[in-house]
């Protein structure tokens, strides 16, 4: 690194005018509007599907739903008016269905971060590094959050081909707080920002162990951090499982994750996750177990 992190002290989190403290942990769960996802592809490309899927995760205690129109995997491209058309009219939907939801757009492309605003997304999810420096701007424009995150200097939509960094997290602490700077320069309200260390963009399956297991140095930056480990490919290679069978890892670095102190975990799996988020929080004392409030009542 260039020097020390700054650390400033950890605050709420604002998004659609409401205030999530520190303590708080937030389930992001996924709502993927393309035939081609890497998980369960295809599972909410049809819109009535989405929206069904959307109404049982918000029952199953999801605080923000993330909407994406792209897969990160290579492949064919998605123009930008593709990639509007997948995710907006659907953002603009749930915003009339849902008026104090917070929905995140995820997004690397400033033309689309705009149109997501427009019709009621509150964050900008961009897992690519800032690729389109314009993005911090549309954010600060709508009062948006922006995630700001670190996949090594890859452009959108590549994968990692023997990377190798002296400190993987001297990296992503680097780059990250650059971003951060460069959003509150734009505009951000940095209630509003968000860093992410983007597991398995950028980084193989060391990397991304090695940045779980030193989370704690993001945290304490006094950032909310992000985490979105949900069935990912070092999930996979760790335990030599496939795509289906990923949960019980998953959930293994939802725990670390927030034991070290991470803010907003991002999911295909709701239920299990608030589970794992609600147990760390009782085992940390804070949060005490609903079946033993209501035995004191």
């Amino acid at each position: 690194m260039t020097g020390a992190p700054d650390v400033r002290e950890p605050g709420p989190l604002v998004l659609r005018g409401r205030s999530f403290p520190p303590g708080r942990r937030l389930v992001m769960a996924i709502v993927n509007r393309t035939p081609d996802s890497f998980y369960r592809p295809g599972l909410t490309w049809d819109e009535r599907a989405a929206l069904e899927h959307v109404h049982r995760v918000i029952a199953e205690g999801a605080d923000i739903l993330d909407v994406g129109g792209v897969p990160a995997k290579p492949g064919g491209e998605v123009t930008v008016t593709e990639e509007i058309r997948r995710v907006v009219p659907f953002i603009a939907t749930v915003r009339a269905a849902y008026p104090e939801l917070v929905i995140s757009a995820d997004t690397w492309r400033h033309e689309v971060g705009r149109a997501a605003c427009e019709a009621g997304a509150d964050l900008l999810n961009d897992t690519w590094g800032g690729w389109d420096p314009e993005l911090a701007s549309v954010a600060a424009q709508f009062g948006a959050g922006l995630v700001c995150s670190h996949a090594g200097g890859l452009p959108p939509r590549t994968r990692p081909f023997r990377l190798s960094y002296p400190d993987i997290m001297a990296d992503v602490l680097d780059r990250v707080l650059a971003l951060t700077e460069r959003a509150v320069r734009a505009g951000v309200d940095p209630a509003r920002i968000i860093i992410d260390p983007a597991h398995d963009f950028g980084k193989n399956t060391w990397h991304s162990l090695e940045i779980t297991r030193r989370l704690g140095e993001m945290t304490a930056t006094g950032w909310p951090v992000l985490m979105s480990a949900s069935h990912k490919d070092f999930v996979g290679e760790t335990l030599g499982a496939g795509i289906e069978d990923r949960l019980s890892g998953t959930l293994a670095v939802t725990a670390v994750g927030a034991w070290l102190g991470a803010r907003i975990f991002r999911a295909h799996n709701v239920t299990e996750t608030r589970q794992a988020l609600d147990m760390v929080a009782a085992i940390r004392g804070d949060q005490v177990p609903a079946r033993v409030v209501r035995g004191l009542a």
